[in-house]
């Protein structure tokens, strides 16, 4: 595989240090892994933090800023980062007002953010967590017990920290989080394998003319494998697995995100297929996002994820928003 890389044991430090290039507004600790908005620790306001294996960029690094996380912590390629990681996060962006820890549920992720809880605890920072499990595909898999966490974390990520730019204490924050979580439900579809810099060429095999339904965002098994389907009836197939778990009755955040290798003109027609898909099952889609957000390195594939929303979550939506992954209003 020709991968644009020096070597596999640098990948990381690499793009951190284009980060911090490309980024001022971002203060980047390579050595110890971790980005930090430049003004933190913001004065009076509730401190996001969030983090994960490196591969899924832009999340979570590049949800660093205003109106979205004042932390991220990158692990190695699909590696949970470590304790140490977020205690130092949580000290570099702590106000006082205390520190939410946005966890997507994987088994080293679980462990190490809980451990990091009680160290930042230890140092006299007030830790609340939040579990994203947005999975609907399957129930566990080779990385987590439970559901996976995949694009919610996104819309936990940008709606709680709207609420904590707004001055939200930390309890109120944290209700939101969860509540984004809860009516949220996200599917993915694989078109290809993805591959890690360390092996250098496919994770899993998936061969030529198939696809994996329900394909998690580590290459994890999904429910089938089936013959490639038309980007239609993998709209209707992913929009009925979706609805089916969450049964919205109110509009819905609509995400249709690829997963590293999709370009933008397949993304959109495969948009237009889940809001036909939508509107045949009465779905109402208040806002949509599209393109890569919540990535498997090079993996061709998508996923959609629905967020059922009321009035007040759209609005927290809407808040302007400035990352380097995501940014919207003044």
């Amino acid at each position: 595989m020709k991968m644009l890389i020096n070597v596999p044991e640098t990948v990381v430090a690499d793009a951190l240090r284009g980060l911090a290039a490309c980024h001022p507004e971002l203060t980047v600790d390579i050595e110890n892994r971790v980005i930090v908005r430049r003004d933190a620790p913001v004065e009076g306001k509730v401190a996001l933090i969030s983090g994960g294996g490196s591969g899924h960029e832009p999340l979570h690094g590049g949800f660093v800023g205003p109106g979205m996380l004042d932390a991220a912590c990158p692990g190695e390629v699909f590696t949970s980062p470590v304790p140490d990681q977020m205690v130092r996060a949580a000290a570099a962006v702590d106000s006082g007002k205390g520190v939410l820890f946005i966890v997507k549920n994987y088994t080293g992720d679980v462990l190490n953010f809980d451990m990091a809880a009680e160290l930042a605890e230890d140092e006299g920072i007030q830790v609340a967590k939040v579990l994203v499990n947005d999975d609907a595909a399957v129930t566990d898999s080779l990385y987590t017990a439970g559901r996976r966490g995949t694009g919610a974390t996104l819309f936990v990520e940008k709606i709680a920290g709207a609420a904590a730019e707004e001055g939200a204490p930390l309890e109120r924050v944290e209700s939101i989080a969860r509540r984004v979580n809860e009516v949220s439900r996200s599917f993915g579809v694989a078109l290809s394998a993805c591959s890690t810099p360390a092996k250098g060429g496919p994770t899993f095999d998936l061969p030529a003319g198939e696809l994996e339904l329900g394909v998690g965002i580590h290459g994890e098994p999904g429910r089938e494998r089936r013959a490639m389907m038309t980007s239609r009836e993998i709209a209707d197939y992913a929009v009925e697995v979706v609805v089916e778990d969450l049964r919205p009755d109110n509009p819905v955040l609509l995400l249709v995100n690829g997963m590293g290798a999709t370009p933008q003109l397949e993304l959109y027609g495969f948009a237009a297929e889940v809001h036909r898909a939508l509107g045949e099952r009465q779905v109402a889609v208040a806002r949509t996002l599209v393109g890569n957000y919540v990535t498997s390195l090079d993996m061709a594939g998508a996923s959609i994820t629905l967020c059922q929303v009321d009035e007040y979550l759209l609005r927290l939506w809407d808040v302007p928003v400035r990352t380097a992954g995501l940014r919207w209003g003044a």
